[in-house]
């Protein structure tokens, strides 16, 4: 069976290349006479692949000297508890900007460590839409503003860096890192699980500012406290090496490929194709105000919910997987990562016609 175009929301599409140069080097890594995943990660050839994906992720986006890059393990959601036992200090309080069902789970878990103020959240709205930025309620004596830059299952995203002034902005950018150019100054840390842009699931990326490692509380376990692995360069213990490697070669895909400016521009252009095609149609409905709309994740309805499983085998049929939308939203949700070609959003565009004309 051929490759079908996957819109999974995570673990997510990955680039044929990427694919390709892991199974050419799938039994023997460049001389070594192993696979990687057979690798000390102690050892030179390990060491050598760790340090140039830092390198290739550094460079993709400009990462300024004073932050440290993390490659660990247990996910974005490990981070939820890690980030106030880490950054707390000697404050009580953090912010938190409520957009969806993460920035829920993100605040559920920091209410263990510390007193959480929602400066501002959009569920009265369903999550359909980003809160004014004028009207949040910051805390100036907050250790820190936590946001989710963009929502994987509402298919919100904001278009803008919020201001915070002195207060650290820590983002969880699990599905949208990698996928445009961002200024990583202006934040403390961003935080991503790798299953969406960076490869397979395992690995998580920390990128931290030098000023916020060594403030963590006395009751941090060693294996959660940043410090420990920003002095151990993420070898504090046997790291996700396959995962770590395979992120290497994404990295190395997207330069060469013209960067995050190019991935920026072929991900609008993916998006606005696939936006039109639900505007243009009324057959199909998306709920999230325009200004916010996702470029990563587009969730959408049909107009009678009862076609719901017809449109996902006949779409099936047509080489389109996964594009079953979260069950606690329901409808549809084509997630449209950098891996997924813009080939792949024509396909679906082509096949939301045909369906909406059988059955509209």
């Amino acid at each position: 069976m051929s490759r079908v175009f996957n819109f999974s929301a995570g673990p997510a599409m990955l680039s044929e290349a990427v694919i390709k140069k892991a199974s050419e080097e799938m039994l023997d890594w460049r001389g070594e006479g192993m696979s990687v995943m057979e690798m000390s990660h102690r050892g030179k050839a390990f060491m050598s692949i760790a340090s140039k994906a830092e390198a290739d992720l550094r460079n993709l986006m400009a990462i300024p000297d004073n932050y440290k890059v993390l490659f660990l393990q247990g996910g974005a959601s490990m981070q939820f508890g890690a980030i106030p036992l880490n950054l707390l200090g000697d404050k009580k309080t953090a912010d938190y900007i409520n957009t969806g069902m993460w920035s829920k789970k993100a605040i559920a878990e920091a209410k263990r460590y510390c007193d959480v103020n929602v400066a501002a959240s959009s569920e009265d709205s369903g999550f359909t839409t980003i809160p004014d930025f004028a009207d949040w309620k910051l805390n100036p004596d907050a250790a820190y503003v936590h946001y989710t830059p963009n929502e994987t299952i509402g298919g919100v995203e904001f278009d803008y860096i919020p201001d915070t002034g002195d207060v650290p902005l820590i983002a969880d950018m699990s599905s949208t890192i990698l996928s445009r150019p961002i200024d990583v100054s202006k934040f403390g840390m961003i935080y991503a699980g790798a299953q969406k842009n960076v490869g397979p699931a395992g690995l998580t990326l920390v990128i931290i500012r030098d000023d916020l490692l060594g403030h963590a509380a006395d009751i941090t376990p060693t294996m959660l406290n940043y410090k420990t692995h920003a002095d151990a360069d993420s070898m504090y213990n046997t790291p996700p090496i396959y995962s770590w490697y395979l992120a290497g070669l994404v990295f190395e895909w997207l330069l060469e490929n013209g960067g995050l400016e190019a991935m920026g521009k072929i991900n609008k252009s993916k998006s606005d194709k696939l936006y039109a095609a639900i505007e243009g149609n009324d057959f199909y409905a998306n709920p999230v105000e325009k200004r916010y709309r996702s470029w990563m994740n587009v969730p959408f309805t049909l107009k009678d919910a009862d076609l719901d499983a017809a449109f996902l085998e006949q779409a099936a049929a047509k080489g389109l997987a996964t594009l079953k939308g979260h069950r606690s939203v329901g409808g549809m949700r084509a997630s449209i990562y950098n891996a997924m070609p813009e080939a792949g959003v024509d396909t679906l565009v082509e096949f939301m016609a045909e369906f909406a004309k059988a059955n509209g």
